[in-house]
C-alpha cells in the first residue's frame, strides 16, 4: 500500500472529525478546515491508488517478460539437446 493512501486515510478521518466538531460547536472555520482536509485525504488516496496501479502494471509486465525469457531459454536448451542427440545418432 502506498504511503499516500495511508496519509490520505488519516487526513480523511482527521478532517471528518474536525468538520463534525465545527458543526457541533458552530464554528464555520473548523467546519471548512475539516472539509478541506477530507478533500485533501481523498486526493492523496487517489494518488496512492494510481501509484499502486502503476506498480502492479509494471510488475505484471516484468513477470510476463521474465516468463517469456524463461520459455525461450527452455526452447534453446531443447534445440541444443536435440542437436546433440541427432549428432550422437550419426
Amino acid at each position: 500500500m502506498d504511503k499516500d493512501r495511508v496519509q490520505g486515510t488519516i487526513d480523511e478521518l482527521v478532517g471528518s472529525t474536525k468538520r463534525q466538531v465545527g458543526e457541533l460547536t458552530g464554528n464555520p472555520f473548523t467546519q471548512v478546515e475539516g472539509a478541506a482536509q477530507q478533500i485533501k485525504g481523498k486526493i492523496e488516496n487517489a494518488i496512492g491508488e494510481l501509484k499502486d496501479a502503476g506498480r502492479d502494471a509494471r510488475d505484471h509486465i516484468l513477470t510476463a517478460h521474465e516468463t517469456h525469457e524463461a520459455e525461450e531459454e527452455i526452447k534453446r536448451e531443447e534445440r541444443k539437446a536435440k542437436l546433440v542427440h541427432d549428432h550422437n545418432l550419426m
